[in-house]
């Protein structure tokens, strides 16, 4: 099954990071973020991935071009390129990436319209190039084959970003800088769809994915929430990248599920 990845938005609100890369190419940890994401789709066993470029795409394309050398042993003999020698010791062996341009200005709709023809199989993973969770995509697809409807979002409730007062009328009772979880189900950025979900979808570039396509599937019944309830976060800030860092450094990364 394919896991199709969009990484083609400018990160407008990144600018400072995203100036010069995409988004999905911001390190967290040493690693573009999009290595994360990969991460955790290849522990689930998803390792055919498609990447629907757009901004600054050219540099994901660099990115896996030289994967090999940059994150591997070799030994070359200068003047004699045919007798490179590679001594892999990196552990995503076995991924297939198919890298896609979709269009500088397209929206997410139009993006996974793009790639239709590499999607071969009936089911299909598709997920952002800029959120990461400790979430069991094995579980997902499980729960979107037993109900047989075209597609299936994952359903979070984010952190606040804003601390609590709770108060007896004018009284502070708790004061609490620490974010509180949100009571409300948003769109976490997984999806499985049918690949039935693409006669949804336009090639148009104004087409956005969280609009007419979603809104369509689930006036006709055919979209189904998987409610996650554990770690979720989505790198829209320069905060979030800081947070996310921070995480990794400190060894506690929730969505860090491979060994």
């Amino acid at each position: 099954m394919k896991a199709v990845i969009l990484c083609g938005g400018q990160g407008m609100r990144l600018r400072e990071e995203t100036e010069y890369r995409p988004k999905p190419m911001v390190e967290i940890g040493g690693r573009p973020i999009l290595w994360h994401i990969m991460k955790l789709s290849a522990q689930a066993g998803f390792t055919d991935f498609v990447l629907c470029l757009g901004y600054k795409g050219d540099v994901i394309k660099d990115y896996f071009l030289n994967y090999e050398a940059m994150h591997t042993d070799f030994t070359m003999e200068l003047g004699a390129p045919d007798r490179l020698e590679v001594h892999s010791n990196h552990l995503e062996r076995g991924w297939k990436i198919t890298l896609a341009n979709t269009g500088l200005h397209a929206q997410t709709g139009a993006r996974v319209k793009r790639i239709e023809r590499y999607v071969d199989g009936d089911e299909f993973l598709l997920t952002y190039g800029d959120g990461v969770a400790d979430l069991d995509l094995r579980k997902l697809l499980e729960f979107h084959r037993r109900h047989g409807k075209a597609g299936t979002v994952v359903g979070v409730r984010p952190p606040s970003r804003f601390g609590e007062l709770v108060t007896d009328r004018n009284r502070v009772v708790e004061f609490s800088e620490k974010p509180q979880t949100s009571q409300g189900l948003i769109n976490g950025g997984f999806f499985i769809f049918h690949r039935k979900f693409f006669d949804y979808v336009s090639d148009h570039e104004d087409c956005i994915l969280e609009r007419e396509p979603l809104e369509r599937l689930a006036k006709d019944q055919q979209l189904m929430v998987y409610p996650h309830d554990g770690f979720w976060h989505c790198m829209d800030t320069p905060r979030d990248v800081r947070l996310l860092e921070s995480l990794w450094a400190g060894g506690s990364a929730p969505w860090k599920t491979w060994t």
